[in-house]
C-alpha cells in the first residue's frame, strides 16, 4: 500500500513538473555557479579595487557612511563591495530588516520610489541586543541598494532627490550604475562617487588561477590569459567561462555532501584531471571567430589591380554567416585587425574607424547582420583602395 501511494506521489510530482527530491540533493552542488560561490564575502576579499576598499574600510570604522555612488564596467565587483559592506555592518540577523535591494529586474517606476522605497527609508529601526552590538557595528540607520540604477527612469530618479533628504538621518542610499552621466546631476551630487575599474590583467589572473585550483581544473599555459582576453576585464565573464570551459573538457567531478569529489553515473561520466582547459576551448566558449577566418576577410577586402572585390568578399562573409558568427563579434575582431595592420596608411584608418562606429550603430538599432558585415567589409575595401 505504502508503494502504491509512493508511485502515485511521484506520478503527480511528474505531471506538476516537480523534481524529484532525491536527485536535486544530487545535482545542487555540481550546479552551483562559480560565480556566486566565489563572490567576496568581506571587503578585504574584493579583487583589484584598492582604493574604494581603503575608503569603505575606514567610513566602515567610524559606522558613518555617505550616500554613494558606485560606477564602473560590469564584473568588476561593484554590487559584490556594497553586499560585502552591509554584511559587516549589520550581520546575518540585521541584514534582512536592514537593508533593501533593488535590481532592474524589479518594477522601479515612480510609483515604486513613492511607495516601497519610502515605505522601507522612514521606517523606524529596532535596536539590536548588547552582544551582538558588540560583534557588528549596526549603525542607527538602513542601506537601501538600488543596482543598476542608470536604467531607472528620470521621474523616479527626480522624486529619489526628495526621498534621500528627508530620510537621511535614519537611510542611507548605494546607487549602483555602469553609466554615471545616466544619472541625473541632483542625485549624482548628493553622493559620494566611487568608480570601478577594470580589472588589470595580474589581479585578474590570480583569482582565476586561485579559483582554478581550489576547483582542481588543469589550465593548459596561456588558457588564463585566453579568459581575460575573452571577458574585456570582466571577472564575472571570465569566470563564467572558466566553469563552461571545465565542464566541456570533464575537468570537473561532481561533489558529494561530505565536499569529496565523486565520479557521475551513466552517460555524464566524467574522469577527473580528464583533460586541462586550453586556449582553443576557451575561445569557443567565448564565441571567439578563428584568426584565419578573419584573415580570410581581410584578404578578400584588399584590393587588386583590375579585379572586382565584391565576389570575394560576399562569399566569405556568406560563409561567416552561414557558420552562425555574430555581427558584433565581426566587427569587435575585424576591426583589432585593420587597427593594427600596419600595410594600412593611419589616413585610410582614420576614415575607417568613422564606418565601423557607423555600422555600429545600425546593429545596436537591429539592422540585418548580414547585411551590415557586407557592407562594412565593401565600404572598407572601397577606403583601401582610394575611392
Amino acid at each position: 500500500m505504502a508503494s502504491f501511494f509512493d508511485i502515485k506521489a511521484r506520478k503527480a510530482a511528474a505531471a506538476n513538473g516537480t523534481p524529484n527530491p532525491e536527485k536535486q540533493t544530487k545535482e545542487t552542488p555540481r550546479a552551483h555557479p562559480w560565480v556566486e560561490k566565489y563572490r567576496p564575502k568581506t571587503l578585504s576579499d574584493v579583487t583589484a579595487q584598492d582604493h574604494t576598499i581603503t575608503v569603505l574600510q575606514r567610513t566602515l570604522q567610524a559606522s558613518n557612511l555617505p550616500h554613494m555612488l558606485f560606477y564602473g564596467p560590469p564584473g568588476t565587483g561593484k554590487t559584490s563591495t556594497i553586499l560585502a559592506l552591509a554584511k559587516e555592518l549589520y550581520g546575518p540577523e540585521l541584514i534582512k530588516s536592514r537593508v533593501l535591494e533593488l535590481n532592474a529586474s524589479d518594477e522601479r517606476g515612480i510609483s515604486i520610489v513613492r511607495e516601497k522605497v519610502k515605505d522601507f527609508a522612514r521606517m523606524q529601526l529596532t535596536n539590536p541586543s548588547a552582544a551582538y552590538k558588540a560583534r557588528y557595528p549596526c549603525p542607527p540607520f538602513k542601506l537601501i541598494i538600488l543596482d543598476e540604477a542608470d536604467s531607472m527612469t528620470q521621474d523616479a530618479q527626480s522624486a529619489l532627490r526628495r526621498t534621500m533628504e528627508m530620510y537621511s538621518k535614519i537611510t542611507r542610499f548605494c546607487l549602483i550604475c555602469n553609466y554615471v552621466t545616466r544619472i541625473i546631476d541632483p542625485l549624482a551630487s548628493r553622493c559620494s562617487k566611487f568608480r570601478f575599474k577594470s580589472l588589470d590583467q595580474g589581479n585578474a589572473k590570480k583569482r582565476l588561477e586561485e579559483i582554478a585550483q581550489l576547483e582542481g581544473v588543469g589550465l593548459e599555459e596561456g588558457a588564463v590569459d585566453a579568459l581575460i582576453k575573452c571577458s574585456e576585464g570582466d571577472l564575472r565573464k571570465a569566470i563564467t567561462y572558466l566553469q563552461s570551459a571545465a565542464r566541456l573538457v570533464g575537468a570537473v567531478a561532481a561533489t558529494g555532501k561530505d565536499g569529496e569529489q565523486k565520479e557521475t553515473e551513466g552517460d555524464d561520466e566524467m574522469e577527473v584531471d580528464a583533460k586541462l582547459v586550453t586556449v582553443k576551448v576557451v575561445e569557443d566558449i567565448a564565441g571567439v571567430i578563428p584568426d584565419d577566418t578573419i584573415q580570410r576577410l581581410l584578404e578578400a577586402m584588399r584590393p587588386r589591380a583590375g579585379v572586382d572585390t565584391y565576389p570575394a568578399v560576399a562569399k566569405v562573409v556568406e560563409e561567416m554567416v552561414a557558420d552562425g558568427w555574430s555581427a558584433g563579434q565581426t566587427m569587435t575582431q575585424l576591426y583589432q585587425a585593420v587597427v593594427f595592420d600596419e600595410m594600412i596608411p593611419d589616413v585610410q584608418k582614420n576614415k575607417i574607424v568613422m564606418v565601423f562606429s557607423e555600422v555600429d550603430k545600425r546593429l545596436v538599432d537591429g539592422a540585418d547582420e548580414h547585411l551590415s558585415v557586407l557592407d562594412l567589409a565593401l565600404r572598407i575595401s572601397g577606403i583601401m583602395a582610394g575611392r
